[in-house]
């Protein structure tokens, strides 16, 4: 019993240790704006709907808005900061921030340069603000 148990514990460790050193793989949402991110910052991912433009860091996406921005470039800066360089699927905007976890699954983004991150509801454009709370969340 006390080696089941202390498998367990162990396991549980473990689990808890591999989620805090990749805090840049995830899925992130805001609620007030309804603006999520799918990161993976260790590897790669696929843009759902857009294979032209191969494996990419991650995407910004919004419930109320079908285009997305995509993220072509991300640098982790330390063990709770990554550098973000996003451009609109378009290709005619472009902006970097950056993407600070603070720990317990919530995330800082704050904008440091370049255009406007917008989304469209019910057909007018929307501006995100500079800095955004964004929240861990399963799929």
């Amino acid at each position: 019993m006390k080696k089941a148990l202390f498998s367990f514990l162990f396991m549980a460790i473990a689990l808890t240790v591999s989620a805090q050193e990749k805090p840049f793989k995830c899925h992130l949402y805001n609620d007030t704006y309804q603006v999520y991110m799918e990161l993976d910052l260790y590897g790669s991912l696929m843009v759902p709907n857009q294979d032209i433009f191969g494996e990419l860091p991650g995407y910004f996406g919004a419930k109320r808005d079908t285009r997305l921005w995509l993220v072509t470039d991300a640098e982790i800066l330390s063990g709770n900061k990554a550098r973000l360089s996003v451009v609109n699927d378009f290709g005619s905007e472009d902006f970097v921030g950056d993407l600070i976890y603070n720990g317990e699954g919530k995330y800082t983004f704050k904008h440091k340069e370049g255009s406007v991150w917008k989304i469209v509801v019910n057909g007018k454009y929307v501006k995100i603000p500079k800095e955004i709370q964004l929240v861990a969340e399963d799929k």
